[in-house]
């Protein structure tokens, strides 16, 4: 299996800043790490003690994303509930370096149910951004009682536009803050502020890693069998991955729902609109009790 590191100067670079990040979160946090059959999985827990009979939620970050650069949500998740962020092995972060070449999806789906069984201790509702969208839809633990699909790959194939494309060419081949933001403008929101910490982060990202391509779509088997688990899906008027006009048909056709689209957000939910993430997440919990 590969590594996402280009060598391993660049995995000490991204652990330290991942960890620096992370130890200096002005909220109250937990960090450890678990094995799984994927290898050790970083964990990051914030918000009141767990509690056997409400859920946790699960926060299952996107393509070279993690805990490290999701702390916002995370914090605004916490205030109200017990959350657990999960950094995704072979992806940049604190987990293993290493994914496999193919069968991605049941692997990840896999790696998912067992780091669900190791650090929550009754129900989850599972918050996924873009590929951990598809992770969370590719799971099939029983202890998942709601799915929040910010922008999800795994119902269709993403759009990339020859802009984007040179955008994301420039950006792997010459690592620049320049390049860096001029791919990031393209995933927010007209108007919307690109995070300074983001566009540092996505740098290293560029310098040190091998980025990974979205999933496949998901079998429509495996989608049906999903259907039991209340979902809710989100998704930015302005994501240029998954645009409405794509991603709202095959959401309605293969989950049997209608997707939320917000106004003021791109393909980066997280970071443009952590309090829709919260609302939906709200939406769940107290529509379950």
């Amino acid at each position: 299996m590969p590594s996402v590191y280009k060598n391993s100067d660049c995995q000490r670079r991204v652990r330290e800043q991942c960890i620096d990040r992370i130890d200096a979160w002005d909220c109250a946090h937990e960090r450890w790490e678990i094995s799984t059959a994927a290898g050790s999985t970083s964990v990051v827990a914030a918000g009141p003690a767990p509690v056997r009979a409400e859920p946790t939620i699960v926060l299952v970050p996107g393509t070279n994303m993690n805990a490290a650069v999701s702390l916002n949500v995370a914090g605004a998740l916490a205030q109200r509930r017990r959350t657990v962020v999960l950094d995704v092995p072979g992806q940049p972060g604190l987990s293993a370096d290493r994914r496999p070449r193919r069968g991605r999806t049941s692997w990840y789906g896999q790696w998912l149910t067992e780091a669900l069984e190791k650090t929550v201790p009754g129900p989850a509702v599972v918050v996924g951004h873009s590929l951990g969208g598809a992770i969370a839809l590719a799971c099939p633990s029983p202890q998942i009682t709601g799915r929040v699909l910010l922008s999800p790959a795994g119902l269709v194939r993403l759009s990339v536009t020859p802009p984007v494309l040179a955008a994301t060419l420039a950006w792997l081949g010459r690592p620049t803050t320049t390049h860096t933001h001029t791919l990031l403008r393209r995933m927010v929101a007209p108007g919307n502020r690109v995070p300074e910490e983001l566009i540092d982060w996505m740098t290293l990202v560029a310098r040190c890693c091998h980025s990974s391509l979205a999933p496949m779509p998901l079998p429509s088997t495996l989608l049906a069998a999903r259907r039991a688990a209340t979902t809710v899906v989100v998704t930015g008027r302005h994501d240029v991955f998954l645009p409405p006009h794509r991603i709202g048909p095959a959401v309605r056709r293969r989950l049997g729902i209608e997707s939320r689209l917000l106004d003021g957000a791109g393909h980066l939910v997280l970071d443009e609109q952590p309090g829709a993430v919260v609302d939906a997440v709200d939406d769940i919990v107290v529509g379950a009790s």
